[in-house]
């Protein structure tokens, strides 16, 4: 029994958020094996889902299709659910959607979550690569129905044409809150996957919209609320804010300079000579995450539970040291009696 069992545990589900973010000095293909090797360890600590993201052309993320990367995460563990965070619905027809989620359901029965994001394409090159415009995500709603109508057989955007394997499979499916994610989530009545990335404030009012505008579907009956955030743990408060360093900065240069770039060591970041907009982007980044010895950590994240009324928690934590990522996963798990 670990010694940082405290009372003070959420009683929302954790589960986790990985999006590959390569490292300075690494391959991609690194990062990719990374993931997949860090889904197993956290099945073994008890987390209850493992998620994996979509980005395209990005330096700092590996991860750009999550549905392959998904089924080799499925394909190495043999409980925790595995899913997506998410696949960003406007860069793809509906039907291959429908069918990669189809496979996936078909090889791994039971386990698999399709988690829909509306982005679209970040930058006007990846837009045209993809096919796609800026305004791809204006009818979200309409992929969307189309894209739960190929498994319940009832879409006719195209008639007499079927997803299969897909058709008559019960996949879960879950809406990430960007833009107005959160209404579409209530009006489909689907779960919401939703983070405080322009504040605590606008994410429980968001929150509370959605839960009073929901109506019930045949996939939730109720409205269910995934708060996704970081959280570092370390033995030290001061070694658990050291690890929000890596991501901190990318986050900062990626506002000051227009790229996401790979992780790199705290110590180089520390060292580095910023301009006035990139310390102020990057102390901007360290703000608004849970960080502390495992019995902060934990009392934040009840306490964070209880303000939103979540009933799952993603943790997305990213940083340079992969065994320090690991320790911080753990300690976390230990804290709250999940191993």
């Amino acid at each position: 029994m670990s010694t940082h069992v405290i009372s003070a545990t959420p009683t929302a589900r954790l589960s986790v958020l990985d999006r590959s973010r390569t490292r300075q000095g690494e391959e991609p293909a690194q990062a990719l094996r990374n993931t997949v090797a860090f889904a197993r360890e956290v099945e073994r600590l008890g987390y209850h889902r493992f998620w994996v993201s979509e980005h395209h052309g990005v330096p700092g993320v590996a991860g750009s299709a999550p549905t392959v990367l998904a089924a080799a995460v499925a394909a190495t563990t043999t409980r925790i659910r595995v899913g997506t965070g998410g696949v960003m619905l406007p860069n793809h027809r509906p039907m291959v959607v429908a069918e990669q989620f189809g496979v996936l359901a078909s090889l791994f029965p039971g386990r698999i979550d399709m988690g829909l994001g509306r982005s679209v394409g970040f930058t006007d090159g990846v837009r045209r690569a993809l096919g796609r415009e800026k305004d791809a995500a204006d009818d979200f709603a309409g992929q969307l129905a189309e894209l739960l109508g190929y498994f319940d057989g009832s879409q006719q955007v195209h008639r007499d044409v079927h997803a299969r394997p897909a058709e008559g499979l019960q996949v879960p499916v879950f809406v990430l809150a960007t833009g107005a994610g959160a209404d579409l989530a209530a009006e489909a009545g689907l779960p919401l996957v939703i983070a405080a990335a322009r504040g605590e404030g606008r994410m429980l009012r968001a929150i509370e919209e959605y839960r009073s505008r929901f109506r019930p579907s045949a996939q939730a009956a109720e409205p269910y609320v995934v708060v996704s955030g970081t959280v570092a743990v370390a033995e030290t408060e001061e070694l658990a804010r050291e690890l929000l360093v890596p991501e901190a900065w990318a986050g900062a240069y990626s506002r000051t300079h227009g790229e996401f770039p790979p992780l790199a060591p705290p110590a180089g970041i520390r060292a580095r000579a910023m301009s006035g907009r990139e310390r102020a982007a990057f102390e901007q980044s360290l703000k608004g995450h849970i960080a502390g010895t495992p019995e902060q950590a934990a009392a934040e994240l009840a306490a964070l539970v209880e303000r939103t009324g979540a009933d799952e928690f993603l943790v997305a934590t990213s940083t340079y040291d992969r065994t320090a990522l690991l320790d911080s996963y753990r300690l976390l798990a230990e804290a709250v009696g999940q191993v």
